[in-house]
Formats: structure tokens, C-alpha cells, sequence
């Protein structure tokens, strides 16, 4: 099957991905764009997986690619908390059982941010970028999107912010890669993990923080002179 290529003749994907810890939790966010060079195959993807109950998976790269990695790594998930008697695996654990995958398929296109809650060390974040990298931070951005937005975080995120404070800063964040990145763009997912389980949220349309610098919404219907 041919794909569509960019001008150094490989194949150009795109989105953002981010997760951001705070003080009880973690909260992830993704846009819904699927991009095969100019291309948009989906326009309503949703890009943030669950490995287990507890842990989570923002994928970037390759669709295929992070698709299977999470098959897999949600099928050992599953047998490791057999093995620990259906008690809720670590956050660390389930990130390692990635990165171990990653690492060992190097020809695999896939960055990813894994991210959850247990009651061990609350939230967590890892980023495990393309090579099997992993690496824990207090928040990590991911995806052609995240060039345009990281002196954003580092100038917005603070430790210790609220729940209500992440969410905002998540979806303020991607709101501002999806306004300058053509490969990013649709709705806004949000999953915020804690230690009362997970909270999805959806926002689309005028739900998304309007960026300085894109263009408004007419306030009126225009009148067309013939």
C-alpha cells in the first residue's frame, strides 16, 4: 500500500500528547488528529490507552506501532497483577514492562508518556521517547505539537497545583500546539487519574481555549453581494 510521504521522503505523523502530575494524581491529554503526511485519516482518534485500572498510556508515533505495544503490555499488566494477587500494579512497573519493549524493538516508531496513580508514590509520570528510553519527570509533552509548546510548561507548571489547575494547564497547553501544528487538531481528550479511579472528559469546538493569533468566529452570518 503506498503512503504519503513528506520532502525527505519519509512518512510524516503528527499530534500532542502531554501528562502533567499534581498533588493527588496525574492528569493526560491528547488531541484526536490522525495525520499520514497532509493527509487527515481520523479526526476523532482517541490516543490515550488504558494498561490497567490505574495506569495509563498516551500514544504518539506510529498508530499501529503504539496500538500493538499497548496490546501487549496490557496483556502482561494483567498477568502481573495475578501474580501480586490482584493487587493494583505500580505505576513504575507497568511503565518498565514498556520501555522493555520499546528498547528491545528499536525499529519501532512510537513515543510514548505512561502515566497513572497508585497508592505507593500517588502520581506519576514517565516519558519514554523513540529507542525505549524511560524517564520519570513531573510532567513530559510528546508528538510533532509539543515543539511548539514546551517554554509554554516550563513557564506554567508549578509543583504542587491542583487537580483543577492541571486540567486547565493540560488543555490550555494543547489548545496552543493545535493552533500552530497542522498534524494536531480535532477535540481534546482529557483523563484524569487519582485515587478515586479515572475521570474522562471530552472538549470540542468552543470548548477549546481560542490562542491568540487564530482567527475568530464571525459574530454574524456574512452578507454576500452578488
Amino acid at each position: 500500500m503506498d503512503k504519503l510521504e513528506g520532502a525527505d521522503g519519509g512518512p510524516h505523523t503528527g499530534t500532542t500528547i502531554v501528562a502533567v502530575s499534581f498533588d493527588g494524581g496525574v492528569v493526560l491529554g491528547a488531541d484526536s488528529r490522525v495525520s499520514t503526511g497532509t493527509y487527515v485519516s481520523n479526526r476523532a482518534s482517541n490516543k490515550i490507552t488504558g494498561l490497567c485500572d490505574n495506569v495509563f498510556l498516551c500514544r504518539s508515533g506510529s498508530a499501529a506501532h503504539t496500538e500493538a505495544i499497548s496490546d501487549y503490555v496490557r496483556f502482561y499488566a494483567s498477568q502481573h497483577a495475578c501474580e501480586i494477587e490482584g493487587r493494583e500494579p505500580t505505576v513504575k512497573s507497568v511503565a518498565s514492562i514498556l520501555t522493555q519493549m520499546s528498547y528491545n524493538n528499536k525499529g519501532l516508531m512510537a513515543a510514548m508518556i505512561v502515566a497513572g496513580y497508585d497508592k505507593k508514590k500517588g502520581g506519576q509520570v514517565f516519558g519514554s521517547p523513540i529507542g525505549g528510553t524511560l524517564v520519570e519527570m513531573p510532567w513530559a509533552i510528546e508528538g510533532s505539537g509539543s515543539t511548539y509548546i514546551w517554554s509554554f510548561f516550563d513557564d506554567e507548571y508549578r509543583p504542587g497545583m491542583t487537580r483543577e489547575e492541571t486540567e486547565k494547564l493540560v488543555l490550555n497547553g494543547i489548545a496552543h500546539a493545535m493552533a500552530r501544528d497542522g498534524s494536531s487538531g480535532g477535540i481534546v481528550r482529557l483523563v484524569t487519574v487519582d485515587k478515586d479511579g479515572e475521570k474522562r472528559q471530552v472538549f470540542q469546538g468552543k470548548e477549546i481555549p481560542m490562542i491568540l493569533g487564530d482567527m475568530a468566529e464571525p459574530a454574524a452570518s456574512p452578507t454576500v453581494v452578488w
